[in-house]
């Protein structure tokens, strides 16, 4: 068994030369509320769900990203209610968000 349940990281990213990136797009926001809601609804830790800042994820015409493992199912968001329902449907109830996942097209 492996140590968490479920794993997510979730892109930071800042490119210097003006390319597209997920912190244009206030990832870091993001990561602190899914963060905060892992931890509110108890999932967080060893059996559970961890939460991880990330680099870039090359998929940055789709950003912002996060990704899920061990299920491999990228998501992209548009504000903090998205961000309830990954947390709520998939980490916790394990129930992929099929309207949020980044299509697989979509690169960099």
């Amino acid at each position: 068994m492996s140590y968490y349940q479920r794993h997510l990281f979730v892109c930071l990213n800042q490119r210097a030369n003006g390319e597209a990136s997920c912190a244009d797009h206030d990832a870091q926001a993001a990561f602190d509320h899914c963060k905060s809601r892992v931890k509110q609804l108890g999932l967080a830790g060893k059996g559970g769900v961890r939460v991880n800042k990330a680099g870039c994820l090359d998929r940055c015409a789709g950003g912002p990203v996060a990704v899920v493992y061990p299920e491999a199912v990228w998501y992209s968001w548009v504000d903090k209610s998205d961000i309830d329902e990954i947390v709520e449907s998939h980490l916790r109830d394990g129930k992929v968000v099929e309207r949020l996942v980044l299509p697989d097209a979509v690169g960099r």
